[in-house]
């Protein structure tokens, strides 16, 4: 598959791609990367034929089978979860009733055998690459691993994470010969996100896949394709080895951004850390609050904030206690237990990770932390001084209303807690939203979008922040940007997220659903916290690990031919 002379140009004359060369070869893994807008989805449409308005050539060979998870995936409206996973599999099932045909043709005694014996072969062949043989075993994997809903479920009354969980299932049962995929990693939980790692480095295709999890480029990518200025940059090497690569290349053109230069050498140099100098890092934010004055803390954050980069607003005064929980319990009207016996006493500075499968009361922690919701027994207490900054599970934006107008709210200035108030066109500048005040939000990019969302819910200034996967669709260097924020951030918060490396980033603490009720509240990173899961409560690890096998769902009722 290769690209040749392509130039792509949306309305209002803006170019995404000019002039653009680029081949792909056989059984490549290729991490893409690049500013939100930049023309990541946009290539990936047009490597897929989804999108076929642009100039110049893009080849595939003859009989090439193309697979395209899209951000927002079409589902089969009339058919339940298991009937659109079945779709996935139509080319394996064929191939079985084929064969099966050829069986019987043979019984036939006037049958060509040399002939039919010869197509049986071929198609035989097919099957044991594809791994035909064992399609139940593949499926409930599959299913299990990804946290697919219930097979009978209308796909219909599924949330946005839901259906990508199941479209994404669909495609990699389906195993085409290349796998384009926009942020495969969004709305997975980490065991799934490893499990998807696993998978891919073993696929047998080309895999091009459009992601901010840097840990999964590290682990899946052969190459770095960033598309950056209406080009491509094609890097041998994983995540680790592009970021040393783009620093020299900045180096080369002379580049005057030394504020983004020094901030990927900070990120390069915690990589290469290794996980003890990680962690000591988490400890170092907490005993700095333990030691150091409340103004001292809010006045860095302050010049944090001035800095002109994404920030938060410095907090308020904090006080204490700030949250505290005793034994807490809450089981649901289904009868299920989310929660049993939850404690912890919220240190100032904390950034608690909140990590576990979709489904097991991430957010119900959420609503208790906010007063929205009361447990069923134990005790909570949110200090008197707590001002929270609580962002909504939903995310929608009014699509037809400018960038500038969603922020705004009809004010020219917006009030972060100074001696004077910030105007909103600087405030967009921080998140690089200024050039797109006017566009209305319909006309957004996914991460654009998710930029939008974090300068809608960072101006109000609070001392503990509630954020909700944060980091969907966001570029590197906004995710860099975000990270830093957090870290000179004189708050607290608390962060539903199942991105592996912002989280190791950020963290001083990490509560972890674990299903069946079981939380764990743990003072460190969520790396350090999977070891100490493994080594002190192997119940629970063999628990997630259970989920992976296919040994949490049946398979052995249902007839895959």
């Amino acid at each position: 598959m290769t690209v040749n002379g392509v130039t792509k140009v949306l309305p209002g004359d803006r170019v995404i791609f000019k002039d653009v060369s680029a081949s792909f070869l056989d059984g490549a893994k290729i991490g893409i990367v690049g500013p939100n807008g930049a023309g990541k989805s946009t290539l990936l449409k047009m490597l897929a034929g989804a999108d076929r308005e642009f100039d110049g050539d893009v080849w595939r060979k003859d009989g090439l089978r193309i697979g395209h998870l899209a951000q927002e995936p079409e589902l089969d409206p009339t058919k339940d979860v298991h009937g659109n996973i079945m779709e996935g599999l139509r080319f394996k099932t064929d191939l079985l009733e084929r064969f099966n045909a050829i069986s019987e043709a043979m019984a036939d005694p006037d049958a060509d055998f040399d002939k039919l014996m010869a197509e049986q072969a071929e198609v035989q062949e097919q099957i044991d690459a594809l791994d035909c043989w064992s399609l139940d075993h593949l499926v409930a994997i599959a299913k299990g691993a990804l946290n697919v809903p219930d097979d009978s479920a209308d796909v219909a009354s599924l949330s946005g994470g839901e259906k990508r969980r199941v479209a994404l299932c669909r495609l990699l049962l389906e195993q085409p010969d290349v796998l384009l995929l926009d942020e495969p990693t969004n709305h997975l939980d980490a065991e799934s996100v490893r499990w998807l790692e696993d998978y891919l480095g073993n696929y047998r295709g080309t895999v091009l896949a459009i992601t901010h999890d840097r840990y999964f480029l590290n682990q899946v990518a052969g190459w770095i394709l960033e598309v950056d200025r209406a080009n491509l940059f094609a890097y041998a090497g994983n995540y680790s080895t592009w970021l040393d690569k783009k620093q020299q290349r900045m180096a080369l053109e002379a580049k005057t951004d030394a504020k983004r230069v020094r901030a990927m050498q900070e990120e390069l140099e915690w990589i290469r850390q290794g996980t003890k100098g990680q962690q000591k890092k988490s400890k170092a934010r907490i005993k700095a609050f333990e030691t150091a004055k409340e103004d001292d803390m809010r006045l860095r954050s302050e010049k944090r904030f001035l800095s002109g980069a994404i920030a938060i607003p410095p907090a308020p005064r904090i006080g204490s206690p700030i949250v505290r929980m005793k034994d807490i319990c809450v089981t649901i009207p289904d009868g299920r237990t989310l929660i049993k016996k939850l404690s912890f006493n919220l240190a100032p500075g904390s950034i608690v990770g909140v990590v576990g499968p979709n489904g097991t009361g991430k957010s119900t922690l959420m609503r208790l932390i906010a007063g929205e919701l009361q447990p069923d027994s134990g005790e909570i207490e949110v200090g008197k001084l707590v001002q929270l900054g609580h962002v909504e599970q939903s995310r929608y934006l009014p699509p037809e209303e400018s960038v500038g107008s969603v922020i705004s709210e009809g004010l020219t200035e917006i009030d972060v807690g100074l001696s004077r108030p910030v105007p909103v066109m600087a405030w967009l500048s921080k998140f690089n939203l200024g050039p797109m005040a006017k566009k209305p939000v319909k006309a957004l990019s996914g991460g654009e979008r998710s930029r939008v969302h974090l300068a809608r819910t960072l101006k109000r200034p609070c001392n503990v922040l509630i954020l909700d996967e944060p980091t969907n669709d966001l570029d590197v260097d906004t995710l860099r940007s975000l990270e830093e924020a957090l870290e000179e951030y004189n708050g607290c918060a608390f962060i539903v997220s199942h991105d592996r490396f912002f989280l190791d980033r950020i963290c001083t603490h990490t509560v972890s659903f674990e299903g069946e009720g079981d939380v764990v509240w743990f003072p460190g990173s969520f790396s350090a916290y999977e070891r100490y899961r493994k080594e002190n409560h192997p119940e629970l690890h063999a628990r997630a690990k259970a989920r992976l096998d296919g040994s949490q769902r049946s398979a052995a009722a249902k007839n895959f031919t």
